[in-house]
């Protein structure tokens, strides 16, 4: 990587590094027992604020879809997201660093067992707004009814409150929901891989997004991802390949 100060200049316009975290990914960020935000993604912000030289400012929302929205209208000069194309029209993606993996939710006594059965007329799908899911299943689902909850963290509430037929989300999330709810179970296997990058404005400039890049694929290599997913605690989430897309 080769940082010059016109790259560091495009990163830090506010003279600081400005990182979009989105708690409503409990794999990737939360907030500690000191009520400050923490996780991988949190990690990859400071790494990147001291290899810029400059001083870290957490920009935290609790929905993917506000975090994604302050980074294109420039209020953050990174964030932490799925890759999708409608979120890239404004922003600048790494490769991914970190894939994770998708699930449905259903209740017990629910007749649905496949993933190829939610696809269906009268199943209403719950899913966090803006989310990579939401994104993902408003372009694949062509029967079955999408409706939103206000974040990720609420769509199993959501979907209770709603006496709908499935729930969509991390499947981290999902089984931790579940298991305090009682009586729901996950479908059969995994409906999408989330691939989670870094991104930054496009208007900041391709040398400022290959610098990034550059900068994902060394963490990667480097064992700093996997190191970080360890120290959290997070499980079924895996380091992408090394310049994946």
């Amino acid at each position: 990587m080769n940082l010059t100060p016109a790259i560091r200049a495009a990163f830090t316009p506010t003279g600081k590094l400005r990182a979009s975290i989105n708690l409503g990914n409990p794999i990737l960020a939360n907030t500690g027992a000191g009520g400050q935000p923490g996780g991988v993604s949190v990690d990859l912000a400071g790494e990147l604020a001291t290899t810029l030289g400059v001083e870290l400012e957490l920009v935290v929302f609790d929905a993917a879809g506000k975090s994604v929205q302050a980074v294109a209208a420039e209020q953050a000069d990174i964030g932490f997201f799925a890759i999708d194309p409608l979120r890239g029209a404004e922003i600048a993606f790494t490769a991914p660093y970190v894939l994770i993996e998708g699930y449905y939710l259903v209740k017990d006594d629910s007749p649905l067992r496949t993933n190829d059965e939610v696809d269906r007329a009268g199943n209403r799908v719950v899913v966090g707004k803006g989310s990579a899911y939401d994104l993902y299943l408003s372009r694949t689902l062509a029967q079955a009814q999408i409706v939103r909850a206000p974040t990720s963290p609420a769509v199993v509430e959501t979907f209770l409150q709603e006496g709908a037929e499935v729930a969509a989300g991390v499947k981290q999330q999902l089984e931790a929901d579940a298991a305090k709810a009682g009586g729901l179970r996950l479908l059969d296997q995994r409906f999408m891989v989330i691939r989670q990058a870094m991104g930054l404005p496009k208007s900041r400039g391709a040398k400022a997004a290959d610098f990034l890049r550059a900068f994902v694929e060394e963490k990667k290599a480097s064992g700093f991802v996997a190191a970080a997913l360890q120290r959290h605690g997070i499980q079924g989430a895996s380091v992408a390949p090394a310049g994946a897309e």
